[in-house]
């Protein structure tokens, strides 16, 4: 039997106190996260009105999709709109009385499409289950924090009460013996397939903290600028004049869309979204490829004249704004395309098991009342 002063000894019931304290959360957001890996493709399947016939024109202003979303639904006020692609449907961004509303129209003629409800959306659910839980954001965002700090602290535990000590050992770590006892198989199984998901989890679990935590993002951008200057400006949008007079906004929205989709011309997507305030500056954005959140150029413009304030190239972006855009891509492995987002999902799939296996571990020991008879060494019990 493993003395009970040993390191490893109290590295074992500190991954069993935490895994029994979160192991229903982790289950819950890794869950979440496998249904959300592939969003995109089912959505493209199940709502044709994604997909448009693609035209050699001009997309419509921006301007008249935003009287066109005001129309559809007059108690509601327009805050964005998103040109996905060249064969992909424009999309407004509508809330207020009528609900959180994502209106499709064609981007070539601005003609109606479809609404989305963002509170009846399948996947919108399932993401803000992902990240609160369906709480109260201030409160489930703190909960699905802390157990995805835990978790990081699991994958590192389990790594330590996986490695194995002798040699001939090794291989019994990398292998699940399938003819075994059922209990043998659910031990390999936890043991097994959380050291071959812990490099990705660990990914996933650190990116997840990045969308939750402003620290969190602020400390990869550091990493990523190791040997560089921190520069503020990079974060810092520009001041408008207050005492300018924006007598008509819509003109100078278009001409700052016209302006983004010349600097950025191979641009896939792009994005217009006029002023919150008085002092903000109409903001556009242009992507390198449809759906996906990286690679992007950033504009900023006068909301009186339309004349370009501020422009930040994806080319001049350093390192670190670079990953943190990154970011999302990682975190649902869509940066690295179809291996990425299956990888994503498989190792989601993974972390969902591995509290259930643990528990099975855990529940076996504690009320099974001879050990041996389940097929598990009894040195190797006392790493559970």
């Amino acid at each position: 039997m493993k003395k009970k002063n040993t390191l490893k000894y109290w590295i074992g019931r500190l991954h069993l106190l935490l895994g029994l304290s979160t192991g229903l959360i982790v289950f819950i957001v890794s869950v979440t996260g496998c249904l959300f890996c592939f969003h995109d493709e089912i959505k493209d399947v199940t709502r044709p009105y994604r997909h448009v016939e693609q035209r050699d024109q001009a997309f419509v202003a921006p301007s008249v999709l935003f009287q066109n979303a005001k129309q559809r639904v007059p108690a509601n006020k327009p805050s964005f709109v998103v040109y996905a692609g060249k064969n992909r449907s424009a999309a407004v961004y509508s809330s207020g009385e009528g609900g959180q509303l994502y209106i499709y129209f064609d981007p070539y003629t601005g003609q109606y499409l479809a609404t989305e409800n963002l509170k009846k959306d399948f996947f919108i659910i399932v993401e803000y289950i992902h990240l609160y839980l369906l709480l109260p954001p201030a409160i489930g965002k703190q909960i699905v924090g802390v157990s995805v700090i835990i978790f990081v602290v699991m994958l590192i535990t389990g790594i330590v009460l996986w490695w194995p000590k002798r040699k001939h050992d090794r291989k019994m770590s990398f292998t699940i013996r399938w003819k075994g006892r059922w209990r043998r198989v659910n031990y390999d199984l936890h043991k097994v397939f959380g050291f071959y998901a812990s490099v990705i989890a660990l990914v996933l679990a650190l990116t997840g903290l990045a969308i939750d935590y402003n620290w969190m993002h602020k400390a990869m951008y550091k990493v990523a600028n190791v040997g560089q200057k921190y520069d503020k400006k990079e974060d810092m949008h520009p001041v408008v004049d207050t005492n300018s007079v924006v007598s008509d906004m819509h003109p100078a929205m278009d001409i700052a869309f016209i302006e983004t989709v010349k600097r950025s011309a191979r641009a896939e997507m792009f994005f217009v979204t006029p002023p919150f305030s008085k002092s903000d500056p109409i903001t556009t954005g242009a992507y390198a490829k449809s759906l996906n959140y990286d690679h992007q150029d950033n504009y900023y413009f006068d909301p009186s004249s339309g004349k370009l304030l501020k422009s930040l190239p994806y080319s001049v972006k350093s390192s670190g704004m670079k990953f943190n855009e990154m970011n999302y891509g990682l975190h649902v492995g869509q940066y690295f395309n179809l291996p990425g987002k299956i990888a994503a999902f498989l190792v989601s799939l993974i972390c969902a098991s591995l509290p259930i296996t643990g528990f099975m571990i855990w529940y076996g020991r504690k009320y099974k009342k001879h050990p041996k008879s389940q097929g598990i060494p009894v040195q190797e019990k006392q790493l559970v």
